[in-house]
């Protein structure tokens, strides 16, 4: 069985958020628990968002880049610093590359914002598929939204 074709894209109108945001909440909040109050916040406003969708238009994952002020203020006041989070891909697209696709997506945003690292807070379990993407872990575990996660970086 071959794997369906997937586009990822900057979600830019309303729809495509909202896609963004039902995938987030498929993920974060019914399957880990994640409180709904927490997982959408004031930062949402002003991220870029970047969706995948299967070709017929199925939301499949998504993440968002935070950059400018709003990064800097969680990378360490550094302005060339992008902020990679709220990576959630569907269950049944796991496995099948998307979430590879949407870093890289996030990664090219960065650039086209003049951004030359990418700094991350990935759960602990999903370190190693960051690593594949060339992140480094840094810092001790921390925990966020009861889920142990740790820091990491690129410089693209």
């Amino acid at each position: 069985m071959t794997a369906p074709a997937v586009v990822v894209r900057v979600a830019e109108d309303p729809a495509d958020r909202e896609a963004c945001f039902r995938v987030r909440k498929e993920v974060f909040v019914a399957e880990q628990n994640v409180p709904e109050e927490i997982e959408y916040d004031a930062l949402d406003a002003h991220a870029v968002h970047v969706l995948a969708v299967r070709e017929d238009g199925v939301p499949l994952g998504t993440g968002r880049l935070l950059f400018g002020e709003v990064a800097a203020k969680k990378t360490g006041g550094d302005p060339a610093v992008g902020s990679l989070g709220r990576l959630a891909v569907l269950r049944e697209a796991r496995g099948l590359g998307v979430g590879a696709l949407l870093v890289r997506a996030i990664e090219e945003a960065a650039r086209e914002r003049g951004l030359t690292v990418v700094d991350l807070g990935a759960q602990v379990h999903a370190t190693g598929f960051y690593e594949r993407l060339g992140y480094r872990a840094y810092g001790p575990v921390f925990d966020d939204a009861g889920i142990p996660h740790r820091s990491m970086r690129r410089t693209l």
